[in-house]
């Protein structure tokens, strides 16, 4: 049975939405074997996580801190998906206007009380919008599906 990951991507702009696309495409990877969920923050319930084998999130930074739809994703699933997600693969992307780390560090503080794994530094897409910030994504999104597929994370 082929193991499933999980896209929780906020995407209020043309290109927020190019960013979770090109996640989606590169965890569908033609020689990648896993099912992919790509979902919004405010359309992924706890059940959603719960049938995750891993999980790929991207967020905005807003205000120097997570969008607040992503922090509602949280908010809701927290607690319910606590106890039985505990070592759930991890990553993380950022698009940061400005440098990312009060998301990032907001983001380790939560999934460090999940007791999530993250599998690499979360990738911070910081400044002005640049074409290379889809390859990005989509690598990072690739890396972790394989990962998941070989049963390295």
């Amino acid at each position: 049975m082929a193991k499933t990951l999980l896209i929780v991507a906020h995407a209020p702009s043309p290109n927020t939405e190019k960013l979770a696309q090109a996640a989606y495409n590169g965890a569908n990877h033609p020689d990648i074997d896993i099912n992919v969920v790509l979902k919004s923050p405010q359309d992924t319930q706890p059940e959603d996580v719960l049938a995750a084998d891993a999980l790929l999130l991207g967020t905005t930074e807003n205000l120097a801190y997570m969008a607040g739809l992503t922090k509602d994703f949280f908010d809701r699933c927290y607690y319910p998906v606590l106890e039985e997600k505990q070592g759930l693969p991890f990553a993380l992307y950022i698009r940061a206007g400005h440098d990312g780390t009060g998301t990032k560090l907001a983001m380790k503080t939560i999934t460090t009380g999940l007791r999530w794994s993250w599998i690499q530094e979360a990738l911070i897409l910081q400044g002005d919008w640049q074409d290379s910030f889809t390859d990005q994504v989509e690598e990072l999104a690739m890396t972790l599906a394989a990962g998941v597929e070989a049963g390295i994370y």
